[in-house]
């Protein structure tokens, strides 16, 4: 992988393995850093919840890949409107897809972030 980013091993068990480490719960990893996001289903998601990524900006994040649990749904309008209004892009999938694209675009050297809900 480029940079020093952590790559998504493997997931499931409600957490993540993350560069061999294991971390219960839904992640964020922000800059190259993660760390715990306290979601643990898609009905709490809101831009409060993204709030550390907005506040970034498009400098530090380019893209977040936004895993949506077990299965896809549409973000609230909410989300979508503060991400198109902060410049920075929103790819939402179901979980193991998102932590597929993520270590897919960190491996390019991308500025992205990954804020992915455990399964």
């Amino acid at each position: 992988m480029s940079r020093s980013a952590p790559q998504v091993d493997a997931f499931g068990g409600g957490g993540f393995r993350l560069s061999g480490e294991w971390r219960p719960g839904s992640v964020l990893i922000l800059d190259d850093v993660a760390q715990d996001w306290d979601l643990a289903s898609q009905t709490g998601l809101s831009v409060q919840s993204l709030a550390a990524v907005l506040q970034a900006g498009p400098g530090t994040c380019e893209l977040l890949v936004l895993g949506m649990g077990a299965t896809n749904s549409l973000p609230p309008r909410a989300v979508r409107e503060a991400f198109l209004q902060a410049g920075i892009g929103l790819e939402f999938l179901d979980t193991p897809a998102a932590a597929r694209l993520y270590n897919l675009l960190t491996s390019e050297g991308r500025r992205v972030a990954a804020a992915l809900i455990a399964i």
